[in-house]
C-alpha cells in the first residue's frame, strides 16, 4: 500500500486519567467529547482549520476563562479519525494510507476542513492522495471501498463509486497487463513455475468485500460481457468458500430456530449465533441469485455445497428449489460425498429427501426430446450418476438406524434400465446387511431382490456366492446365472442350459430324500437360516437341491434328454 505523510512535529498527545491531552505551555481552552473519550485541546490551532468548530465556538465570549465544551459524538470514524484531524491541525506527523484514508476523509469533511477555511487544508490533501494513489492501486482500492461501505454504506458515493470503477477496470484488463501484487493461494500454485498471471487472479482479493459491495463489483463486471461465465462462477465459488463454511465438515449445530426452541430465554451467545446465521443466509441467497445461467458456469459439486449450506442456515424455499434444480442438471459432475446433506437439527444425520430431489431433477432431463449428440452425452452422464448414487447408498447404509423401507425406496429411485451393472448396488446392499445384522429373513429377501444377479461382474458374483449375509435364494440365483454363463461359453458343442420348467421339475424330484442335506444347510447360518414349514422356505431347499442336480446333469445330458426323462417319470 502507498502512504502519505503530513506534518513534521513529534506526537505529543498523551492520556492522563482517561483524558487525552497535548503537551503545551498554554492551558487548554477547548474540551471536546467524542463518544467516551474526552479531549483537552486548544482553540488556536483547531479553529484555524475546522469550520465546524469555528461555528460552534462563535457564540462564546472572548474573555471567558472556562474552556468551551463541544460534543462531537456523531463524527464519522470516531475517536481515531478525530485524532488524525486534530494532529493535522497541530502540525504533528501523521501517516495516511488506504486503511485509514476513509475515516480521516469523512471526519475532515464533517469538521469542514476545506480550502474555504484554510489553504492546504486536510480535505484537499486527502482528495489528492485518493486520486493519485488509492485509485491507482489494486489492494488500496479494495481497502478503501470496504472501509467506506462499512462506515457510511452507499451514501458516500464520492469514494464508493470511484473505487468500484477502479476495481472493475483492473479486473477487465488482460492478465498479461497485471503488474501489481495480488492474493492467489490455490493449492500447489506456489510450487509451480508460472509464465503468466492466472485468469482468476482477482477473485481472492475481492472476496474480502462485504456481500453487497461484492455483488456490485461482480454485477458491473458481468454487465460488460467481457469475461466468460465460468470465471464469474469461480469468483462466486471463492467468495462462498470464504464466508460459508461447509456443514459437512464443520459439524454445524442446530440452526437458530432449533436453538431458540430448546432454550427458555435468549442469551448473548444465542443472539450472536442467530445474527451469524442470518448473515450467512443473506450471503448464500445473494450468491445464488448471482449464479450465471450459462451451462458450466459453476460445477455440480459447488451447487451441492451451496445446497448443504442452504439446509443448515434455513434458506428460503425458492433458493433451495433453484439449487436442487441446477444441481440435478449437473449431478454427473458430483461425488457421492457431495450428496451427504446434514440435517440442520441433527448434523450427524443426512437429508435423503434433498438428495432424492436432486436425482429426480437429473432424471427429468431424459423425459425431454433431445438431439442424438445430446442423448449420447446424457447416456454417459447417466452411467456416472449410477456410480455416484450407488456409492451414496453405500454410505447411507452405514447408518445403523436407517430404515430398510426408505433404503429400498432410495435404491429404486434409479430406474432398472439405468444400471448397466449391479456391482455398486450389491456393495451397498451388502453394507446395509452388515450394519443391520438383526434384519428379519423377510427383510433380507426384500432387500436382495434389488440385485439383478445377471448384472453382476464375475468377480462380484463369485464374492456374493460365498457371502454368508446373502439369503439362500439369492445364492441359488447366483449359482444358476454362473451355470448359464459357463455353459454358454462352452461353444456350439456345449450342453445348453436347462429351461425353467426343467429346473422346477428337477427341483421337485431331487428334493425327495434330501431332508438331511436341507437340515445341514439350515444350520449353516443362524441369520440366514430359512424357516421350515412354509411354501417359500421349502422352495429354497428344493432350489438348493436343484443346483446340485444340475451340476450332475451337465455331464453328458442335453436339455432335450432331461426334459424327456422328466416327462416319462
Amino acid at each position: 500500500m502507498k502512504y502519505m505523510k503530513l506534518g513534521s512535529k513529534p506526537d505529543t498527545f498523551y492520556t492522563e486519567q482517561a483524558v487525552r491531552s497535548v503537551v503545551s505551555d498554554i492551558p487548554a481552552d477547548l474540551i471536546i467529547h467524542v463518544n467516551n473519550t474526552k479531549y483537552q485541546l486548544h482553540k488556536f490551532p483547531l479553529l484555524l482549520k475546522c469550520g465546524l468548530l469555528q461555528r460552534l465556538c462563535s457564540d462564546t465570549e472572548a474573555d471567558e476563562q472556562l474552556p468551551v465544551p463541544v460534543a462531537l459524538h456523531d463524527i464519522p470514524g470516531g475517536e481515531e479519525a478525530f485524532e488524525i484531524c486534530a494532529k493535522f491541525c497541530y502540525g504533528i506527523a501523521i501517516s495516511i494510507s488506504a486503511s485509514n484514508f476513509v475515516p480521516a476523509t469523512l471526519a475532515a469533511r464533517f469538521l469542514r476542513m476545506t480550502e474555504h477555511v484554510a489553504k492546504g487544508n486536510l480535505v484537499s490533501k486527502l482528495d489528492t492522495f485518493f486520486e493519485s494513489c488509492v485509485l491507482h492501486g489494486w489492494r488500496d482500492s479494495i481497502a478503501a471501498l470496504q472501509a467506506a461501505w462499512r462506515i457510511s454504506g452507499w451514501s458516500e458515493s464520492r469514494i464508493v463509486q470511484p473505487c468500484v470503477d477502479s476495481i472493475v477496470e483492473k479486473i477487465l484488463l488482460p492478465p498479461s497487463q497485471v503488474a501489481w501484487s495480488y492474493t492467489y493461494t490455490r493449492p500447489g500454485y506456489a510450487k509451480r513455475p508460472h509464465q503468466s498471471v492466472p485468469k482468476d487472479w482477482w477473485t481472492e482479493d475481492i472476496s474480502e468485500l462485504d456481500i453487497e459491495v461484492f455483488r456490485s463489483v461482480v454485477s458491473t463486471v458481468r454487465a460488460t460481457r467481457m469475461l466468460p461465465s465460468p470465471l464469474i462462477g469461480e469468483a462466486l465459488h471463492v467468495y462462498a468458500c470464504k464466508h460459508l463454511p461447509d456443514p459437512l465438515y464443520t459439524g454445524g449445530t442446530a440452526n437458530g430456530h432449533a436453538s431458540q426452541s430448546q432454550s427458555s430465554s435468549f442469551t448473548a451467545a444465542a443472539a450472536a449465533a442467530e445474527e451469524a446465521l442470518a448473515k450467512q443466509r443473506r450471503v448464500l441467497e445473494t450468491v445464488v441469485t448471482m449464479i450465471p445461467g450459462d451451462a458450466g458456469s459453476v460445477t455440480g459439486r459447488f451447487l451441492l455445497r451451496l445446497l448443504r449450506v442452504a439446509n443448515y442456515v434455513g434458506a428460503s424455499s425458492s433458493t433451495r428449489a433453484q439449487l436442487i434444480r441446477q444441481a440435478g442438471s449437473q449431478l454427473d459432475e458430483a461425488k457421492a460425498v457431495d450428496l451427504l446433506i446434514p440435517l440442520p437439527s441433527e448434523p450427524q444425520a443426512y437429508d435423503v429427501g434433498a438428495a432424492e430431489a436432486v436425482l429426480e431433477h437429473f432424471l427429468a432431463q431424459f423425459q425431454r426430446p433431445a438431439a442424438p449428440d445430446e442423448r449420447r452425452r446424457m447416456s454417459v452422464a447417466m452411467e456416472k450418476v449410477v456410480r455416484i448414487f450407488d456409492e451414496y447408498l453405500k454410505t447411507i447404509a452405514l447408518d445403523s438406524e436407517f430404515p430398510i423401507g426408505k433404503f429400498i425406496d432410495l435404491a429404486e429411485c434409479l430406474p432398472g434400465i439405468a444400471r448397466s451393472d449391479h456391482d455398486g448396488l450389491y456393495r451397498a446392499v451388502d453394507t446395509y446387511l452388515k450394519e443391520h445384522p438383526d434384519l428379519s429373513k423377510a427383510d433380507r429377501k426384500r432387500l436382495c431382490r434389488l440385485i439383478d444377479c445377471r448384472k453382476l461382474s464375475p468377480d462380484v458374483r463369485a464374492q456374493a456366492v460365498s457371502n454368508d449375509r446373502m439369503p439362500l435364494r439369492t445364492i441359488v440365483q447366483l449359482l444358476f446365472v454362473e451355470q448359464e454363463r459357463t455353459t454358454g461359453a462352452g461353444g456350439s458343442h456345449s450342453v445348453a442350459p436347462p429351461d425353467r420348467a426343467s429346473v422346477d421339475a428337477v427341483s421337485r424330484l431331487t428334493a425327495t430324500g434330501r431332508e438331511d442335506e436341507a437340515a445341514a444347510m439350515d444350520h449353516r447360518s443362524d441369520v440366514h437360516r430359512p424357516r421350515r414349514g412354509g411354501h417359500e422356505e421349502r422352495a429354497q431347499g428344493e432350489a438348493a437341491a436343484m443346483t446340485r442336480s444340475l451340476s450332475a446333469a451337465r455331464k453328458g445330458r442335453t436339455a432335450e434328454e432331461r426334459g424327456s426323462r422328466l416327462r416319462n417319470k
